[in-house]
Parts: C-alpha cells; structure tokens; sequence
C-alpha cells in the first residue's frame, strides 16, 4: 500500500468530495474533506489526469468545518456535506453550478446563483428507501449503502437525520417487531423497504421476494403503517397493495418530491417566471405553455389556473393519470395531458411561448435539444437536478437563447444535490 499524502484541499467538487493538488499535478477528490483542511490521504484510485482519496488523518482542520449531525456520517454514504456549515453547504453548491455553466456550458460571466436554503435543514425527506440484506447465521442488516463500498449495507436504526420524525418512529418500529431474520418480510436475501409519510400517514413499499406474500401478520406488529404494498422480484409493473390502504392510492408514485416545503418555493419560482412570459405573449387568446416531464402537473396545474393553456407530456402511466384527474377535478379544460416520451411529442406540442422541460438526470436527448433550437418556443425554463448535464443541453442551445436568469434550490440539504432553474430567452434576429 503506498504512503500517505499531504494535501491541502481547496474546493468542493459537484459530487460533495474536496478538491485537492497532489505533488505531481494531478486533482484528487477526497470524500469528508473541507476547503482549507491539510490532511494525509490515501490514493484508492489513480488516473493519469485525476485521482480519487480517503481521508487518513487530519492534521489541521479547517475554520468551515463543523462535527457532522449524525454519527453513521463517516461510514455512510447517503450524505456528503453534513461535516459543512449550511451557509457554507449552500455556497458551495452555488459555485458548482456556476463551474459547470462555465466549463461545459461555455457561457461567460456567469455570477455565482443564489441558492434558496431548504426552509428545513433535517427532517425534511418524506419518503426514504432503505436496502435489507439477509446474511449468514441469520443476521440482518438494513438501512444505506456504505462510503466507498456500494454493496455493503450500513445498519441504520434511529440515526438518519434527514427522514421526518415519523418516519423515523415507524422505521424503529419496523425493525423492532418485523421477527426473528425479518422474518415477517417477504423471503428474499435483498429487499428495498421504502416509507412515506402524507397528511401523518406512514405508508410501506416492499420491493422484492416472490408473490404471494402475506403482509397480514406484519400489518398488525406494525401498526405505525396505514398501508402496505408489494413489488415481486417476478412481477412486472407498480407494487400492489396487500395490508391496509384503499385500491385506488398508488403505492410508491416516482414524481412526489421528499423536500414539500423546498419543493413549494421552487415550484412558485417557476411559476413566476411563467407569470412573466403570460405578460408579453403576444399570441392571441390564451398563451401556451409546453410542460415537458410534468409529472403529476406540479407546473402545468398552476400554469393552467393562471389562464394559460397548457400540453403536459409525461411518460410515466402513474403521473399521467394523475395529472389529468387533477386537472379534471379543479375543470382545468385549458390543461391537456399527452403520455409518452418528449423526443416522441414535444414536437407536436410547439410552437409556444413557454417550454418548461424537468428531465431526468441525464437531461436533455439530443433529438430533444435540436427540436427546441429549431422550433424556437419564446423561452424556455429548465429545471435541472444535475448541473452538468444542465450545461451541456444549455451549451446546445446558446445560439438561439441567452440567459436570462438562474436561481438554485436546496431540496436535499446534508448532501451535494442540487436544483437549478434556468430562465432562457429566445434571441431575436
């Protein structure tokens, strides 16, 4: 094993880790490290360009460092920034963003976004999804993937400190009564157990293990769950309820954000900025407003009853139906919404004055950005969740748009997550 490293880190990189020099020249990435700390690392992965490091020792903490909340913090993986102040946490993600518009995006003079902070720093996820894993002698671990060790699982009780207080309380009650090797779950040697909470409610989603089990016996150990619903490793399509609930909730919808209150900022955000395109639309009647990846009509919905007419597009059956019954039972008729994937409708959909696009983390098809150069929609807002794939889709539409504005949110406070809206403006000949 090579010799430990000194390094002094100097930034934080978009995936959380610090950023340091190694005496050769190369950057090296150092999970639980803070600007300013001088450390000694070990090199775990070496490329000719870059490196990867875990921290071995210390040797003169930074002033921006603070003692992580939660005590599984230096094993687990789920979080990257908790050993940062959240001032300094919110800062820092702003200057990634800024990075990636610059490096990948090629845009010049960007200032450093503001980050609209999380109005809950802990205890603000609604739903989380722990992995249970069945080992030799019966032994049972449950809980988050390990740092720097993604097939190993961390035994979480009670220490997590993003989940909401219920949600803690029932995954402390799960544990406790779920028997001898879990024996009251389905028989699997993985399972993804995923909790959530609405209006107080602690609901369970089981996602492995064969049909046909039972979930009576462990309905009434726990009795914190109101519902509990089954996903079969040999079963295609969504988990259906087996204890508790009514038939026509949905079991684990994808298109609910875990961050409520910060979701509800960056939704008005968006909203407002749609407020301002509905003031110079010069389109006669209603304007129109493309809403691509809407899920469950987070934007289109409020869009709709601000007057505008609005297409939606969404791939999954579960959001579409549930922005369309939504839509239905507040008479939105300006609302539609189409099922299938953008690359295959959006074209259809344009032209417009306002294309909002929400896409996965891996953005924008490229099929998708040259259908938007060419149809040109007055302007565009773009949410993104990854800064780097938000700037490779904006570099491939700056010479038809320029920036207008951009605003990040803190959804995911603890971690190296971030979301960005982008405001884009068509240039005019």
């Amino acid at each position: 094993m090579d010799a430990p490293v000194a390094v002094t880190v100097r930034a934080i990189a978009a995936g959380g880790a610090g950023v340091a020099d190694l005496p050769d020249g190369r950057v090296v990435f150092v999970p639980r490290t803070a600007p300013g700390d001088r450390a000694r690392i070990r090199i775990d992965k070496s490329r000719p360009r870059w490196a990867e490091g875990s921290l071995c020792e210390l040797v003169e903490p930074s002033t921006e460092r603070r003692a992580p909340l939660c005590a599984l913090y230096d094993r687990c993986g789920g979080c990257q920034l908790q050993h940062l102040p959240y001032a300094r946490q919110l800062e820092w993600k702003g200057r990634v963003v800024a990075d990636a518009l610059e490096r990948i995006g090629r845009l010049e003079g960007i200032d450093v976004p503001d980050v609209v902070a999380s109005p809950l720093e802990t205890g603000y996820r609604s739903r989380v999804t722990f992995t249970l894993r069945r080992l030799r002698g019966g032994r049972v671990v449950a809980g988050f993937h390990a740092l720097g060790r993604p097939a190993h699982v961390i035994d979480v009780v009670g220490e997590c400190v993003l989940p909401r207080p219920q949600l803690v309380d029932a995954w402390k009650g799960l544990r406790a009564r779920w028997g001898e090797g879990a024996g009251l779950l389905p028989s699997a040697g993985r399972l993804r157990l995923t909790l959530r909470v609405e209006a107080g409610a602690v609901t369970l989603v089981v996602e492995g293990g064969q049909r046909g089990w039972s979930a009576d016996a462990l309905a009434v150990a726990v009795p914190e769950l109101v519902a509990i619903w089954h996903g079969p490793t040999d079963v295609d399509g969504p988990p259906r309820l087996v204890a508790g609930g009514s038939d026509g909730e949905a079991g684990a919808p994808s298109f609910e954000q875990v961050n409520t209150e910060a979701a509800e900022l960056l939704v008005r955000h968006v909203v407002e900025l749609a407020g301002n395109a509905a003031v110079r639309a010069s389109a006669a009647g209603a304007p129109h407003a493309v809403d691509a990846y809407c899920g469950d009509g987070a934007y289109a919905l409020p869009l709709g009853r601000a007057g505008w007419r609005v297409t939606g597009i969404e791939q999954g059956p579960a959001a579409c139906a549930a922005a369309r019954a939504r839509a239905t039972a507040e008479g939105l008729e300006g609302v539609t919404v189409r099922e299938g994937p953008v690359e295959h409708l959006l074209e259809a959909a344009l032209p417009s004055e306002l294309l909002i696009v929400n896409p996965p983390r891996a953005g924008l098809a490229p099929e998708v950005v040259l259908m938007v150069a060419e149809r040109r929609p007055r302007r565009v807002v773009y949410v993104s969740c990854d800064p780097a794939t938000l700037a490779r889709d904006v570099a491939g539409l700056s010479s038809v748009y320029e920036v207008e504005s951009i605003r990040c949110f803190d959804l995911f406070p603890q971690t190296a997550h971030v979301e960005t809206v982008l405001a884009l403006a068509r240039r005019e000949a």
